[in-house]
């Protein structure tokens, strides 16, 4: 069976929760003891949601705005993943979304553009595409999604230097979008498998939390540090300290906080999935024990007999010859941390 809308929410909301809200916290507490930054309470509060960006509320951190972009797509991707993630669908998908996202600008359609990002779909299908090409081998078909993505990438990184960003010129914004593709399609490839340092693990399990802290820390760093210090060993200071933070915020907040939200999100879910089976949820399943009044046929020191689990009728239907994309985790993942 391909990945649930629920397991799929619940393994988003376990990578980005636990270190996104000590990022907030830390924004309160520097704001609190240095009067520095955007960690007021009346923006502490929404930030916590994550749901900020359509709340019409400001970032406690600028870096913020690239998670409300990544939740428009979490969301589409968890209705692909109610309705089955297979090979098959996931081409649908990209076909959709990038056609739905050009027909929302030429609309005008404020409603799709908000739920389609046209100005930023062409990363996530590009994603999905080089997963796919990795996991099951290049196609035609795969390579015009990546060069259709590029493409349009590359327009919307010309308006966004235009519109959004004055000052940036188009051709280093096109250089820098087609190194970004260039790179990942190596990845995808293999051509870069000879990589092996154990070093990029560690490094690469902290760029979401060294993205969404590190300006927290420089903040109240920076002015204690420069001039006092040559501009070379402050930057020096003011990287390790930033990578401290991330270690610490993974190795103490993400692991653990992270074990314990999978566990309980996923209990959350039993009774749904037992419902779905027709059979009752098993009490040690469920979040917090159910109340039972006693019977006068109870025995106290005796547990109950284990209820008979019924057959699950999914048993006998026959395999589908087609891969099924969600069997690789990480299918819908194409962070940009």
């Amino acid at each position: 069976m391909g990945t649930g809308a629920g397991e799929f929410g619940i393994s988003r909301i376990v990578r980005l929760m636990p270190a996104y809200w000590v990022s907030v916290l830390l924004g309160a507490a520097v704001y609190a003891s240095f009067h520095l930054g955007k960690g007021v309470p009346g923006l502490v509060v929404p930030n916590l949601t994550m749901l900020q960006g359509g709340l019409g509320v400001g970032n406690v951190d600028a870096v913020y705005w690239t998670l409300w972009v990544e939740v428009h797509f979490y969301f589409l991707a968890a209705l692909l993943a109610a309705a089955g993630i297979t090979y098959r669908s996931c081409l649908v998908f990209m076909a959709l979304w990038l056609f739905g996202g050009v027909f929302a600008d030429e609309s005008g359609s404020k409603l799709l553009q908000v739920m389609l990002v046209p100005t930023w779909s062409p990363y996530f299908v590009a994603g999905m595409a080089l997963f796919m090409i990795h996991r099951f081998g290049p196609t035609l078909l795969l390579w015009g999604y990546v060069a259709v993505s590029w493409l349009l990438a590359l327009h919307w990184g010309a308006w966004r230097a235009g519109h959004v960003f004055r000052t940036a010129d188009e051709r280093v914004v096109a250089a820098a979008v087609t190194a970004i593709f260039a790179v990942m399609i190596l990845v995808a490839t293999g051509r870069l498998a000879r990589l092996r340092w154990r070093g990029l693990t560690v490094l690469g399990a902290l760029t979401y939390p060294l993205y969404l802290t590190h300006s927290q820390v420089a903040l109240p760093l920076l002015d204690r540090a420069y001039p006092a210090l040559p501009r070379w060993p402050a930057l020096a200071l003011l990287t390790a300290a930033c990578l401290l933070v991330a270690y610490a915020v993974h190795r103490l907040v993400e692991r653990p906080a992270g074990a314990w939200l999978r566990a309980g999100l996923k209990a959350s879910l039993a009774p749904l999935r037992a419902a779905g089976r027709g059979t009752a949820a098993p009490v040690h399943a469920l979040p917090l024990p159910l109340p039972r009044s006693p019977s006068a046929h109870d025995d106290l020191n005796e547990p109950p007999a284990a209820e008979p689990r019924a057959a699950d009728p999914r048993a006998a239907e026959p395999q589908a010859a087609e891969p099924r994309a969600a069997e690789a985790p990480g299918l819908l993942r194409p962070s940009p941390h």
